[in-house]
């Protein structure tokens, strides 16, 4: 039993936030269950009045301000839903708030948030620069500082949800499945469960490009990610909390990873057995629980997964459909190349054995051969081998770009052959802030020292765009080219010699 825990029962037990905060109901997933042959339960944090559960652990932290320090004020940096559910908690109280968001936030966000009565400032393209913003202000003006997760009052406000879970699952409950970003969630929760229930266990989900506990865990230390994914915005934290980690190191039971595409089938689940759809962040426990049922090969258990947020711009939803079917093993994409001659994708298709193609791209190559971008509905990983393999014992040069991410971002919608004309080209991926001049201060930096011989954007409904572009420069010149990159300021990667470009695109 961790020695954190009993003070955080204490706290969690005296929290009175249900003037605010409701009790939100754990509902069945029975299309799920059926499936996984584990009885999985959804923890519906959606159902906050904020559509997350962040009001708990704002409003719980607003409730112990002293008379002075409401009269101050309270501030926070938050591009998402801590910002929503401070701003509730604070006009719930009559406490003034302002909340420092970056300017690539999405509207519907800083709308409402504004909505809810606080005041916003943008700040920078980042949360780094909106949190260094926000700690300016504390010190001009003597505001409160409200942190979103490594604060005691915090940490026992998301606790509550621990508190509920275990007083309406009073029977069997063999785990409990928490989505991490800076651990506020999950430290309440196993800071509780342990002390009451410890035979249940506590498993921390966290997006594989932003395992910021994981890492810690195996340092046994907080370690600070060099950069993080962006796709579950909620969950996008380089370094876990200095007291979140110090709950969760002797409390939880194990960290599971998951992928973007694993993240977006998690989505679906949640969609067909609830009619609602989560955000990234809120669908990670439900994709942990799958992959742990998975790796563990476990049944017959009563697993519970908190749907920890519904804030998702509608946009995103064409992006995360797009990646469902890879996400839940039920589609390949490959790179097969053909004969260039007449009947040849007969013949490919009569290779397949009457399995659904999903998507067929073609471009002439030369006049022996043409390359094939294709998507093929399978079964699971094992189909998927067993596919390929059949392929290339077919004598079709056969190259598995499934786990590909800029194949399936940008060279599924660009495949149109090689540009012999270009020349040398070297090619990069990028990560561009989603507001206006982004577009145009890249190309201005950029100036005439490269041509751009090929480009292509895509928007996700985020904060930031993806972006993958060609430039004609020689090899001698890429480490001039590469500190240019480094100075503009944007994420970036060479993807020269990644197998979807080389296959589609190159000369």
């Amino acid at each position: 039993m961790s020695k954190h825990s009993d003070s955080y029962v204490k706290k969690i037990l005296s929290a009175r936030i249900y003037d605010l905060v409701v009790e939100t109901p754990i509902d069945a997933a029975p299309m799920l269950s059926k499936r996984l042959n584990n009885q999985v339960l959804l923890k519906r944090e959606d159902l906050q009045p904020v559509f997350s559960f962040k009001c708990r652990g704002a409003y719980n932290r607003l409730l112990q301000l002293s008379p002075a320090e409401r009269a101050a004020g309270v501030i926070a940096a938050s591009a998402g839903n801590h910002a929503q559910g401070l701003a509730l908690g604070a006009k719930t109280l009559g406490v003034k708030a302002t909340i420092v968001m970056p300017k690539t936030t999405p509207a519907i966000k800083v709308d409402a948030v504004r909505s809810r009565g606080a005041k916003v400032v943008l700040v920078g393209d980042n949360y780094d620069a909106a949190a260094a913003h926000a700690q300016q202000l504390v010190a001009e003006k003597g505001l409160v500082y409200i942190h979103p997760f490594d604060d005691p009052d915090v940490i026992a406000g998301q606790g509550t949800c621990g508190m509920e879970i275990l007083r309406q699952l009073p029977g069997q409950l063999d785990a409990i499945f928490v989505p991490v970003g800076g651990g506020g969630l999950c430290a309440g929760i196993a800071a509780y469960v342990n002390f009451v229930r410890p035979e249940v266990k506590v498993i921390a989900v966290e997006p594989a490009d932003a395992a910021c506990l994981e890492a810690a865990m195996q340092a046994g230390r907080r370690v600070k990610l060099p950069e993080v994914g962006i796709f579950a915005d909620g969950t996008a934290v380089a370094q876990v909390g200095k007291e979140t980690f110090k709950v969760m190191r002797d409390t939880i039971h194990s960290v599971v990873t998951v992928s973007t595409d694993e993240i977006c089938a998690a989505i679906k689940d949640i969609y067909d057995d609830s009619r609602s759809i989560c955000e990234p962040s809120g669908a990670l426990a439900v994709a942990g629980l799958k992959k742990y049922v998975e790796q563990q090969g476990v049944s017959g258990q009563v697993l519970v997964a908190i749907d920890s947020g519904a804030n998702v711009n509608f946009d995103r939803l064409r992006y995360i459909s797009e990646r469902t079917e890879i996400g839940e093993k039920r589609e390949a994409i490959l790179a097969v190349t053909i004969d260039e001659r007449p009947g040849s994708f007969r013949a490919f298709c009569r290779a397949l054995h009457k399995r659904n193609v999903t998507e067929f791209n073609y471009r002439y190559a030369s006049d022996r051969a043409a390359h094939i971008f294709v998507g093929v509905q399978v079964s699971g990983d094992a189909d998927r081998d067993s596919l390929i393999a059949q392929l290339r014992g077919d004598s079709y040069d056969t190259t598995d770009l499934t786990d590909n991410d800029i194949a399936k971002a940008h060279i599924r919608h660009m495949v149109g052959g090689p540009a012999p004309q270009a020349g040398s080209e070297i090619v990069f991926s990028f990560e561009f802030p989603e507001r206006p001049g982004a577009l145009s201060n890249f190309l201005n930096q950029l100036g005439g020292q490269w041509n751009i011989s090929m480009f292509h954007y895509r928007n996700h409904g985020d904060a930031y765009g993806r972006v993958l572009a060609a430039m004609q420069a020689e090899p001698s010149e890429l480490k001039a080219l590469t500190q240019f990159l480094d100075g503009i300021g944007y994420p970036w990667r060479n993807e020269t010699d990644n197998p979807a470009y080389q296959f589609f695109l190159s000369h």
